[in-house]
């Protein structure tokens, strides 16, 4: 595995280096003196950015209710209160905190994910623990306000959550009523016209002060910003509100509603890259002087969508042993796209070749149904607990476009007249209906844990789905296109896992992992050839070994995770007839995940990540003019090798804290023949915050500071999809 990194990323790993001399001094030698240093006594929460808390109890990596300790698997949890000491603005941003996670939203897929060199539909993305089982566009980034946290699990766990999640699964988890009385708002006010309003509002109904009774929560965040490219605006609304009853000692209701509303006028696409002198794209991409803020899109380039989320949790205790919850939820979702999607330089670099207008409408609807049993029992003599769960879910979803692939224009790359998206020839107003997709899912899940010696607990489960796919065709019959096609899937994935608390501040574990996912994408919009030519999802497995340990008296700790994942049967061109997909290719990933946090002293913490990555197409190839290539030792698109990220915090004064963050992603390739790449970058961030008094908090950030021109994203196109320029932000911050 390919481990060099530049020093940017050594940089950012430097707040881990300084686990080493403080592990080490817990063996010293018997005639070397060691220094002792003064306790540090912590009173309030503890800081965000310090030690990780290993006793968190973590929901996504297990449903057994194990803590990060307890769990024989890479995870992780970010924090309500690590979203605002980093200023994260939505979840893609809370999300970059996982080790090794990148990500990016260029509309067409604005939920892309990368996790442990696998990326796309291979990464499940998940809301409250449930599946829209269309992550790429559904999981597009929602402003933070109405998250309460969010987990991840590295690796393959379709055992817990259903088909995908190869290279790992991240759950935004949201706000929901608590057993208290509060009240907290902000209010933020930023570049590019940026204005963010937010409350929150918790009480308790009935019952007596501080017991049992029923309690109200409603967060509403609403959001404008002018954006950093030229045309783009957009607004943001999102409201949660949940309703928690306590209907007995034992018994409890949650009733959680979301509705989240988004409108981007002209959306940004990306930025077309310099063509060398043959008018093609080679080597690292480069964008021309003057083109950073261009925006090529039409006119009334338009992203909009609208979701509505509904839960109704039930949760029943009848003995100390037994815990039962019911889950049912619904999800509705409407996504519009009017977009000039497509740009490129002609062979001299002066014009810019406009190209795939697309007219898009996508109606999806899930409903479902989860039952979970706990049980804290013992196996014969050994302390053995039981996870046992069914879940029924139906999910339709059907598209709407209309599209064409002429290229409409050559435009002057720095000054051009537009036109309105029914000005282009061959577009009508109006959706016509394509091609309906029912995935109805029946699953049974099992997971066990068994204390077999002290210290010592096997870790198990088991998934086993049903899933129907049936197709409908809403447009003209042909033999490529039949009136319906249906298939059937039923894999069996699972996890063997041991976990070894060698001492209580010391956990070592190894595991073993089983995932399956869909050959050519999502089954919510698969096409008929692949319903006619797949017959079987793609499989993967990991084998995965680790430690989590405290040290220097819990001031500071560490996890290191060390993997290898490969994925089967993916979809490659028949050498003899390269028109034909077979599931017959092989992807892999191998790496390592470094992740500590550490209470430098009274004032100062620094918590951060690393991850080097080593993903590559072991038997794979594309479709080239008609000719099957083998791209054997590639390294998968949009996957980059390293990423790290370092936060640091001082609170140099009783009322004043400062926080700087840094974060490296390595070099990311656009193709799979690595022939076009985006370079690597490091952005930083800087934070300045007063405590007005116990109720206020006024916060000044500037995000990436030294104004770095980087690509978050980049496409086969191809195109850079620019991150963010400078930026500043002063924000008030209450709570009562």
């Amino acid at each position: 595995m390919n481990t060099s990194f530049t020093l940017p990323t050594a940089l950012c790993a430097l707040g881990l280096c300084v686990t080493a001399p403080a592990f080490a001094q817990a063996t010293p030698a018997t005639d070397t003196a060691v220094p002792q240093l003064a306790p540090i006594t912590v009173r309030g929460t503890a800081e965000p950015n310090g030690p990780i808390d290993l006793n968190a109890v973590d929901g996504t990596g297990s449903r057994l209710g194990l803590t990060i300790r307890e769990t024989p698997a890479s995870v992780t949890v970010i924090t309500r209160e690590q979203i605002e000491a980093r200023g994260a603005l939505n979840t893609q941003e809370i999300a970059r905190g996982i080790p090794g996670v990148d990500n990016a939203s260029p509309p067409g897929s604005a939920g892309s994910v990368s996790y442990r060199g696998f990326s796309g539909t291979q990464i499940s993305q998940l809301f409250n623990g449930i599946s829209v089982q269309y992550d790429a566009v559904a999981a597009r980034p929602v402003d933070s306000w109405i998250y309460d946290r969010v987990e991840a699990i590295g690796g393959p766990s379709t055992f817990l959550f259903g088909a995908g999640a190869v290279g790992g699964a991240i759950n935004y988890v949201t706000k929901t009523a608590q057993r208290d009385t509060f009240s907290e708002g902000q209010v933020r006010l930023g570049s590019f016209n940026t204005r963010q309003f937010s409350v929150g509002l918790n009480r308790q109904l009935t019952g007596e002060p501080g017991g049992r009774g029923n309690f109200f929560r409603i967060d509403a965040n609403s959001t404008r910003s002018d954006g950093y490219v030229d045309g783009n605006r957009s607004r943001a609304d999102q409201v949660a509100a949940s309703l928690l009853s306590d209907l007995g000692p034992t018994l409890t209701h949650t009733l959680a509603f979301e509705y989240q509303r988004e409108k981007v006028h002209r959306p940004y696409w990306g930025t077309p890259l310099k063509v060398n002198e043959n008018g093609m794209v080679e080597g690292e991409g480069e964008i021309l002087s003057g083109t950073r803020f261009k925006n090529y899109n039409i006119d009334d380039g338009l992203y909009a969508q609208s979701v509505i989320w509904a839960r109704s949790l039930t949760e029943w205790q009848p003995s100390d042993k037994l815990s039962l919850k019911n889950t049912l939820y619904y999800y509705e979702a409407q996504r519009d796209f009017q977009n000039l999607e497509v740009y490129r330089f002609n062979a001299t670099n002066t014009g810019v070749l406009r190209s795939s207008p697309l007219l898009q409408r996508h109606r999806q609807q899930l409903i479902g149904n989860r039952v979970e049993g706990l049980y804290r029992g013992m196996l014969g003599s050994l302390k053995s607990d039981w996870s046992v769960g069914a879940d029924i879910s139906v999910n339709k979803q059907t598209r709407y476009p209309t599209s064409l692939s002429s290229t409409l224009d050559t435009v002057n790359p720095y000054d051009f007249t537009n036109r309105g998206f029914y000005s282009i020839p061959g577009m009508q107003p109006g959706f016509v209906p394509d091609r309906e997709n029912k995935v109805t899912t029946f699953a049974l899940t099992a997971e066990n844990r068994t204390e077999v010696l002290p210290g010592v607990s096997i870790v198990s489960a088991l998934r086993k789905d049903f899933i129907d796919l049936d197709l409908t065709n809403r447009r003209a019959v042909t033999a490529t296109s039949p009136a319906s096609a249906s298939r059937k899937y039923s894999p069996l994935t699972g996890r063997l896992g041991v976990n070894w608390m060698v001492n209580p501040g010391a956990t070592l574990y190894a595991q073993y992992a089983t995932a399956a996912d869909p050959p050519s994408g999502i089954l919510s919009t698969a096409s008929f050839a692949d319903v006619l030519n797949n017959d079987k999802l793609t499989t993967g497995r990991q084998a995965e070994v680790g430690a989590k340990f405290d040290f220097w008296d819990s001031r500071g700790t560490a996890t290191i995770a060390v993997y290898e994942i490969k994925r089967k049967n993916l979809s490659t061109p028949d050498p003899l007839n390269p028109t034909v997909s077979l599931p017959v290719g092989e992807q892999s990933a191998r790496g390592i995940e470094l992740a500590g946090g550490f209470q430098v002293t009274r004032q100062i913490s620094v918590q951060g990540n690393i991850a080097f990555i080593d993903p590559q197409y072991d038997d794979f190839s594309q479709n080239v003019g008609g000719v099957a290539i083998s791209r054997h030792g590639k390294v998968p698109t949009g996957t980059p090798r390293q990423v790290a990220n370092l936060w640091a915090d001082y609170a140099f004064l009783p009322d004043w804290r400062a926080g700087l963050g840094a974060r490296y992603v390595g070099k990311t390739y656009a193709n799979a023949a690595n022939t076009v790449w985006a370079p690597s970058y490091l952005t930083l961030d800087a934070a300045l915050s007063h405590r007005i008094d116990r109720n206020f908090t006024v916060t000044a950030r500037v995000r990436n500071l030294t104004d770095k021109v980087y690509a978050s994203s980049v496409t086969g196109t191809p195109m850079y999809y620019l991150g963010a320029p400078r930026s500043v932000e002063l924000s008030l911050q209450a709570r009562f």
